[in-house]
């Protein structure tokens, strides 16, 4: 890295601390996260400058906040959370066909075809859904944009909402509580076995979506339970994972990008608004139905992102082992069976229309 790229690369991380430690000053929800992506969003859109952090550091901050989720597991989660999977995916389910059919409303009213409509607004993974769509020749370009401002949207939303409904407006400082099953025991040899969850995170990170969170939550929560006690991650350590991820997300989002989805932005930013609300009204039921208490309920059936919502979990009371294992239930369904469907769906549709067509 010449002093150039050194120097624009320290510029970027005094703009996400900045902006972190000025949300957490502000009481804001998820300071660390949101007020670094804040400030190197708003930073690159006045300043014309591209941010420059490389991808293993932001990957380096999933991984670590993957290790931190993965504490709160205890063998009694595997069990709590069975009877809950067959109301979720029907929740779930529920979900993706509301933004389905909002999405193909609103196409008959714009001009943005079905097919970019439909993948735009599906709560599932950014990437993920701009490859599925580029298999049925959707504009994946307007895909990201109206992804982006899904996520942008559910961020800037879902957290303020439950953290001021349950938290009596109070955010704290932005550190997550402690694991609950994490011991207290200061480090010693025990955190060498962090190295195993981190390496297959780093190993395996593209073998499912979301693996470089996923897989090193998922080794952590084994060897925590089976193996060893392992011990509780410092705070400076999840604020610095925080503030990676939020400059992370902030460097991929342009003003540029927003205007080029123009005033459909707003469009696909309703959308997502509906989508929360019905995913809060599915969350109560949820919980009214189970034992699953209301944040734990709510923050599992919104419409992402993982790890913001698990972060949520952790500052209101909620059950963060719960609500990883339902959010990752929730994208595998969307990323395994959504994009099948929906291409034989459109092929059926554009062969059906061909036929029509024909006869006439």
């Amino acid at each position: 890295m010449n002093s150039v790229h050194l120097f624009r690369f320290l510029e970027t991380v005094m703009i996400g601390v900045t902006g972190g430690f000025v949300f957490a000053i502000l009481a804001l929800p998820l300071p660390w996260v949101l007020g670094a992506l804040t400030f190197v969003l708003v930073w690159q859109g006045f300043t014309k400058r591209k941010a420059l952090f490389p991808d293993p550091l932001k990957n380096t901050g999933f991984l670590t906040l993957g290790i931190y989720f993965g504490l709160y597991f205890t063998a009694a989660t595997f069990i709590t959370v069975g009877p809950y999977i067959l109301p979720y995916v029907a929740a779930t389910v529920i979900l993706i066909m509301v933004s389905i059919a909002a999405a193909i409303f609103v196409s008959k009213r714009i001009k943005v075809d079905e097919i970019t409509s439909v993948f735009g607004s599906i709560p599932g993974g950014l990437t993920e859904m701009a490859i599925a769509s580029e298999a049925l020749k959707a504009n994946s370009s307007l895909v990201i944009i109206f992804q982006t401002v899904r996520l942008l949207t559910v961020l800037f939303i879902v957290p303020v909402v439950i953290i001021f409904a349950f938290s009596q407006g109070q955010t704290g400082t932005g550190i997550p509580v402690s694991a609950t099953n994490a011991p207290v025991q200061s480090w010693g040899l025990s955190a060498l076995w962090f190295i195993i969850p981190a390496a297959f995170g780093i190993w395996k990170r593209n073998l499912i979506p979301a693996g470089i969170v996923i897989i090193p939550l998922f080794f952590t929560a084994v060897i925590n339970i089976f193996i060893v006690s392992l011990p509780v991650l410092p705070p400076l350590l999840l604020i610095s994972a925080q503030v990676a991820v939020g400059i992370g997300l902030g460097k991929r989002i342009s003003f540029e990008d927003l205007k080029a989805g123009g005033k459909y932005c707003f469009v696909y930013g309703g959308i997502a608004v509906l989508l929360i609300i019905v995913s809060f009204g599915l969350g109560g039921l949820l919980s009214f139905f189970t034992t699953l208490n209301l944040p734990t309920a709510l923050l599992s059936v919104a419409p992402g992102g993982l790890i913001e919502m698990v972060l949520t979990a952790s500052i209101v009371g909620g059950d963060p082992a719960v609500v990883s294992a339902l959010q990752l239930t929730r994208l595998l369904v969307i990323i395994i069976f959504v994009p099948p469907l929906l291409k034989w769906y459109f092929n059926k549709k554009a062969g059906n229309s061909q036929s029509s067509t024909t006869s006439v």
